[in-house]
């Protein structure tokens, strides 16, 4: 009996240590989460940063706080229904209510433009605010909109959204064979765009971009790229996700992928599930398209209302981390991050509900054998590396 007792003893000061071993890891790291679309939501939704939205967002103050992130990307977004005349003033807008956010904020939140700003920022403690404008369109094909977005804090590009441009293709378009009128890749003023991004010092995205688009803009590009959310085409076969090949080019690169947490680009057996789950709710979602055509938000719209009938069909974070070790294995450990893309999709890994859940992702690495190290290179430390290279 009292062999039993010592044994229990034991068991529970080695979990205890456990917790607290994976829990100091995570917060002596500098987390950094390089997709989060909460701005847009919050536009969409009504709400605000600072209330207690469990339940109705992926996304609050508190639980980026709960959640350890020290640096967030926070997407700048609009769909392909907006273009010239319009996106680049949606673009403004979704940056005003992060400028707000961060006023309304001062001892939680800072603005980041800078490594300098970063480091700032988790020096003094704040949630570093950083903004990434996802689609090219928002531009509309005019340098002196991307130097306006750039001077605004915009640090990073995603060439297309699903949507192409005139200038880029997309990975939805390419792998759809969409007739463009023009060919498939960046032409010669998307070339023009890429290289005034590495003067500027604003990061390529290649998430959501075709695959000739992508070898164009690493052929072009003389400074490293990321992939701000995407995963692998090996373990998940999706338009969005990246083939080995494009992986192993964007390493010699010296670029990053941030792993998406997307249901549907985790598991592949996911998206099947849930087109039968929206074909059940097809009336509801042909009458949330009349009011706005977005097919994007509808879906959305569907998942949030009848979570519980998809939540069996969702993944395991263990599936999500077969995705960065795969990625590892190609290219090496310096070459992988964490782009979320919470508040933008519809269902993501069982054990990561939302953002205050971010510090299970480093109790799974240690489990799977990633010393401190290189569990500080994933949270963050790749990231940084990638946007000192593009601020030189």
């Amino acid at each position: 009996m009292r062999k039993i007792l010592y044994l229990n003893v034991f068991l529970s000061a080695a979990l205890l240590s456990n917790a607290q071993s994976y829990k100091k890891i995570h917060a002596d790291a500098i987390v950094i989460d390089t997709h989060n679309d909460f701005i847009s939501t919050s536009i969409d939704k009504k709400v605000s940063f600072e209330q207690s939205l469990k339940g109705v967002t992926h996304s609050d103050l508190k639980r980026m706080k709960e959640g350890g992130i020290d640096i967030q990307i926070f997407s700048i977004f609009c769909d392909e229904n907006y273009g010239k005349g319009t996106a680049y003033a949606f673009a403004n807008q979704e940056m005003d209510s992060m400028y707000a956010i961060i006023q309304r904020n001062p001892k939680k939140t800072m603005l980041v433009k800078t490594p300098q700003d970063l480091e700032a920022a988790v020096k003094a403690g704040k949630l570093g605010c950083m903004m990434g404008v996802e689609g090219g369109h928002m531009m509309e094909d005019r340098l002196d909109y991307l130097d306006s977005l750039y001077k605004r804090g915009a640090r990073y590009m995603t060439l297309t959204w699903n949507n192409s441009t005139d200038w880029a293709s997309s990975a939805a378009d390419e792998r759809a064979k969409t007739n463009l009128g023009h060919p498939y890749g960046l032409n010669a003023f998307g070339e023009k765009i890429v290289q005034h991004m590495n003067e500027l010092g604003m990061i390529v995205d290649i998430s959501h971009v075709g695959e000739k688009t992508f070898y164009d803009a690493v052929r072009v590009s003389k400074k490293p790229v990321i992939a701000s959310h995407s995963c692998t085409y090996s373990l998940c076969p999706v338009p969005r996700n990246m083939t080995d090949d494009q992986i192993k080019t964007l390493g010699k690169n010296g670029g990053v992928i941030h792993l998406n947490f997307n249901s549907g680009f985790v598991d592949s057996s996911f998206n099947a599930k849930n087109r039968a789950f929206i074909k059940n709710h097809q009336a509801e979602k042909d009458s949330l398209l009349k009011t706005n055509p977005s097919d994007f938000f509808a879906n959305m719209r569907i998942n949030e209302k009848y979570k519980n009938e998809i939540d069996d069909a969702r993944p395991t974070l263990s599936q999500l981390l077969d995705h960065l070790d795969h990625i590892v294995k190609l290219i090496g450990v310096d070459h992988v991050g964490l782009g979320s893309d919470f508040d933008g999709i519809n269902s993501s890994p069982r054990e990561l509900t939302d953002v205050a859940d971010m510090p299970l992702i480093t109790k799974a690495l240690i489990q799977r054998g990633y010393n401190k190290t290189d569990i500080q290179k994933i949270l963050g430390g790749n990231f940084i590396r990638v946007f000192k290279e593009n601020q030189q």
